[in-house]
Formats: C-alpha cells, sequence, structure tokens
C-alpha cells in the first residue's frame, strides 16, 4: 500500500493506497518554518503561506475558493516550527484537478505587492486574536520563557514590528532560498492509481528547479524560569513544563505514555487530582511537542487567582508522586490500551494517513507500518516510564510561565523544588 518515488528534481513522493475509502488527500510539506527565521523576518514562514492563495497567474484568490468549494473538496495550510504545509482533500475523481491547483499556487503564485499589504493587515488581527485568548497566548509565553534565546522560543505568527517590517522583498527571497526540491516531500492518500499519480505530480512539479540554500537549526538549551505577565483577567493562565525529547528519540512511545497519564484524559492523574478532588481548575491537561533536537512536556491549568499557587503545587506532587514512585500495573496496561485505541481512531481519515507518511518521510527518512508502532507502544514498560520522570522532573528542568492578575512576588521561585 505504500510507495516512494522521487521526481526529476529530486522532490520524494510518499503515498499510501486506500483502496476502501473515496476521499483523497495531497500535501506539499516543506520542510522550512518559524524555527529557520531570522529574528528580523520571523514570521515570514506564515506570511508565506497566506499569500500563495492570494491569486496566480490563472487563478484568481476567489476563482481558487470557488473551484475547490466546486469539487466538494477542502484546501488549506499550516504552519508550524519545522514545517509548512498545503494540502488538498477532494473525491478520488478529482486527483488531476486537485494536483492542479496545488501546482499552481505553489508555482504561480503572482504576490502581488497589494495583495501582501492587505494580508499584512490580516496577520496583525491574528496576532491581536492570539493575544486576546489567555488560554492560548499562555503556550507563546512558556516557550519564550524556556527557549528565550532561539528561534524555537518565537512566535510563529511573528510579532507585530516583524510583520509591519517584512518586505515584498523578504519574501521573495525566502521562496527563492528554502522552497527547493530537496526541502519538499509531497504526501498522497485515498485511493489513486500509482503510475498515473507520479506522472501528473512529474508534469506539474517536476519543473521547479530552485537550488536553495542550506536552513539553520541550532538545537536550543533549557531556560529554567518562573515568570508572571500581568493582565486583568478572571482566571490565571499557567503554563509549567520540563524539556521533552526530540521527535525520533528510542523512547518516544515511553514519553507518550507518560504523558497520557499524567494529563491527556480524563482518567488522569492531574485531571482527577486537580479538577476532580480539589475543583481547582475546569481545564487542565498535558501535551508533548517533539522537534528534530528537542522537545517538551508540558502541562496547562486555568484556576482561580486565590488558587494558583496551590494548583501548582498539586501538580510539581503529582510530578514527583510519578517519578519516585513509578506507575501500577493497572495504570500500564491502560495506557498501552488507550495509546493503541488513540492511534487506530487518528487513521481514519486520508488526512490522518497523509499526515503521518509525511512526518515519517520527514523525520525518519521511512516508512514506519502501523504494525510496527503498535509493536513498539507494546514494548513500553513501567520501569521505562518512571526511567524518562526521573530523568525529566528535576529541579533544573522545570520551568513555569504565569498569565493574570498576579506579581512576580506572588509567586516564588521555591513552588518549583522537587
Amino acid at each position: 500500500m505504500y510507495r516512494k518515488d522521487t521526481l526529476s528534481n529530486g522532490i520524494r513522493i510518499v503515498s499510501e493506497t486506500l483502496p476502501k475509502s473515496r476521499a483523497l488527500s495531497i500535501g506539499v510539506w516543506v520542510k522550512v518554518g518559524a524555527r529557520h527565521e531570522p529574528r528580523e523576518i520571523g514570521g515570514v514562514s506564515h506570511f508565506i503561506e497566506h499569500l500563495f492563495f492570494k491569486g496566480t497567474q490563472k487563478r484568481t484568490a476567489k476563482d481558487i475558493a470557488t473551484e475547490i468549494d466546486s469539487l466538494g473538496g477542502e484546501m488549506n495550510a499550516f504552519t508550524s516550527q519545522e514545517t509548512t504545509t498545503y494540502y488538498v482533500k477532494v473525491l478520488d475523481e478529482h486527483l488531476a484537478t486537485a494536483i492542479d491547483i496545488l501546482s499552481d499556487i505553489l508555482l504561480g503564485s503572482k504576490f502581488d505587492p497589494a495583495e501582501m499589504e492587505k494580508e499584512r493587515k490580516v496577520i496583525l488581527e491574528e496576532i491581536k486574536g492570539v493575544e486576546d485568548t489567555p488560554d492560548d497566548y499562555i503556550h507563546e509565553l512558556f516557550t519564550g520563557t524556556v527557549w528565550a534565546d532561539n528561534s524555537l522560543g518565537r512566535p510563529i505568527l511573528g510579532t507585530r514590528d516583524t510583520i509591519k517590517s517584512l518586505k515584498h522583498t523578504d519574501i521573495l527571497s525566502y521562496i527563492d532560498n528554502y522552497y527547493s526540491p530537496r526541502e519538499i516531500v509531497i504526501s498522497v492518500a485515498g485511493n489513486f492509481e500509482h503510475g498515473r499519480l507520479i506522472e501528473l505530480l512529474e508534469e506539474a512539479f517536476g519543473k521547479l528547479s530552485r537550488s536553495g540554500i542550506p536552513k539553520l537549526e541550532e538545537t536550543p538549551g533549557f531556560n529554567r524560569a518562573v515568570t508572571v505577565k500581568k493582565k486583568q483577567l478572571e482566571q490565571v493562565q499557567v503554563c509549567l513544563g520540563c524539556r521533552g525529547l526530540h521527535f525520533t528519540h528510542d523512547d518516544r512511545f515511553g514519553i507518550m505514555a507518560l504523558n497520557t497519564i499524567l494529563g491527556n484524559s480524563m482518567s488522569s492523574r492531574l485531571f482527577q487530582e486537580v479538577r476532580e478532588q480539589n475543583a481547582l481548575a475546569y481545564s487542565i491537561y498535558s501535551y508533548v511537542t517533539a522537534y528534530r533536537d528537542t522537545g517538551l512536556l508540558t502541562i496547562y491549568a486555568g484556576t482561580d487567582p486565590a488558587n494558583t499557587l496551590q494548583a501548582i503545587q498539586l501538580i510539581v506532587k503529582e510530578l514527583r508522586k510519578i517519578r519516585d514512585e513509578g506507575i501500577t500495573p493497572a495504570e500500564e496496561t491502560r495506557v498501552k490500551n488507550q495509546l493503541k485505541g488513540n492511534l487506530v481512531l487518528s487513521l481514519e481519515s486520508s488526512n490522518s494517513h497523509m499526515s503521518r507518511i509525511a512526518r515519517q518521510e520527514i523525520y525518519f527518512g521511512k516508512y514506519l507500518s502501523f504494525d510496527d508502532t503498535i509493536k513498539a507502544v507494546d514494548k513500553v514498560t513501567a520501569e521505562q516510564i518512571q526511567r524518562i520522570a526521573q530523568q525529566l522532573f528535576t529541579r533544573e528542568s522545570l520551568s513555569l510561565s504565569i498569565l493574570g492578575p498576579l506579581n512576580k512576588a506572588d509567586v516564588p521561585d521555591a513552588v518549583l523544588e522537587i
């Protein structure tokens, strides 16, 4: 079902045939994102993502939207720290049209200066929207705390200053430097005939011939800090986290299991202790972020200002408990079943398959079968989970960011003593 091909210009194609599906997802993954941007043009990757939808030599912005809608399809894009992705999901009978539209926006966009000025205003509003959404903004503040001196700590959207100062030439130069064949992976999942797919992709994308330049990636250190940003809110927003593991780490399924037990479900320790038993938060959860060379394990909670210190102390207590005492046999069984169930359910759409095989190619350079993944989850042990907790939950590796009506003096550094 899985195939890997290379176009004449070096673009890699990964594809997975899903014969029983009528849906077809095609994603163009460019291996450049916010972490590769010089500070003075922060947000340029995301800005470019927007501009690709603003008209080509053949289609206006409205034409692009109308054509996709007329197919009953979906077209969108997203920017992350390490990739920028453009994708289309359509019925399998519209394969040729989907490839034509994707190649048109990526190879034929006009980048009209007037459209750039319109989109600059849109992105400035998007930045305001994040800052006005405290439970989103706190995560940005946290990464800025732990990676203060690295591009990974800067916002994907950029800042008001960088977006206002971006020039038309910055956009064109960035595309010319980084949107080269060696930085592109095209991922396809759904019902298609393989030979026809490669023929269409070669015709559409094989003419791209930029040489590009190497990306710069500086691995960040971890900054232990307690930061408080005062803002008049009804709730205090809390992010507490530690250094995590990189994307391909041998313990990647172990940290997923650790995260699941801690705060990734309603049965998790943090949800039960902080919300159900002590009623200190409505929303509390944890999540893992993994990049090519580093990662984070982050815990979020929204709580009343009067309960902030108690909530943080309970979180640290649970980290200490799992580090020092480990997990129970029942938790080990449950977490493995939960992870396997989540993996199965996550592959219910062609988009999920498309994203999965793209990330495997980008980070591993090879295909990892679903059966191999299930076997890897089954190998996770309670001892492994405790060992990871012992490595991660140390005084030097914990950091805390707070947004709300508190002062720095209200949150002593000792609150992170573990």
